[in-house]
């Protein structure tokens, strides 16, 4: 017995060891356009979706997430903060979510975990959209100032995403407060004073001098 564990001691520490070499040397690519192997991204996604079910396990999410008002303040941040990596109604991708590793989930199909759901699909979207998932482009809102009830208002969009034409949901984003992340306390005034900010710096000279080219054809940013 004393010899089979100071085997497998041995064992462990040459295999760190190697691993530690191997680390140092920089053999490990952390390239983005170098995707894990399937069983290394397999693993990867187990252990996410468990850390995220036990930190969501004890979220209630609020009984009015059908709310059409929640739903239309939603709909504003998501086209501000989310659309460019998950998607809108009638985009196939975008140029950011082809370059990330891993590749953002498309929130416009159910299978990219929008849609219905129950409520431990609630909880799970609000808690990955509040904390963010390490590693993987997606920032924790929490953090940038999005209060509680901002990422409900959020969460209750994902709800409705998959349900939605390209018309329903340019409606929806045309009918919201914009991009008022700050919370519901923000005025609404301050945020038109942003909108018109941003269409002005849209079309001034230096936001135009940023246009660069690329090999399928060019475009400004």
């Amino acid at each position: 017995m004393k010899n089979f564990l100071l085997g497998a001691l041995a064992t462990f520490v040459l295999g760190a060891l190697v691993a530690g070499g191997l680390l140092h040397a920089g053999a490990f690519d952390v390239a983005a356009d170098a995707p894990h192997a399937p069983a290394v991204h397999r693993l990867i996604e187990w252990a996410r979706e468990r850390a995220v079910a036990r930190r969501a396990a004890g979220i209630a999410p609020p009984a009015d997430l059908a709310d059409a008002g929640r739903i239309r303040r939603g709909a504003g941040n998501y086209d501000a903060m989310c659309a460019n990596c998950h998607l809108v109604p009638g985009a196939d991708d975008s140029e950011i979510r082809r370059g990330l590793s891993p590749m953002p989930p498309n929130l416009v199909q159910p299978d990219g975990r929008a849609g219905e759901g129950g409520e431990r699909d609630d909880a799970r979207r609000f808690w990955i959209v509040k904390h963010g998932i390490q590693a993987t482009g997606m920032p924790a809102w929490g953090r940038g100032g999005m209060d509680d009830q901002a990422i409900w208002d959020l969460t209750a969009f994902l709800k409705a995403l998959p349900g939605l034409s390209a018309d329903d949901y340019r409606r929806l984003v045309a009918a919201s407060p914009g991009h008022s992340h700050a919370g519901l306390a923000a005025p609404a005034a301050e945020q038109a004073g942003r909108r018109e900010s941003n269409e002005a710096h849209a079309g001034s000279e230096a936001h135009a001098a940023h246009a660069h080219p690329h090999r399928a054809g060019a475009h400004a940013h």
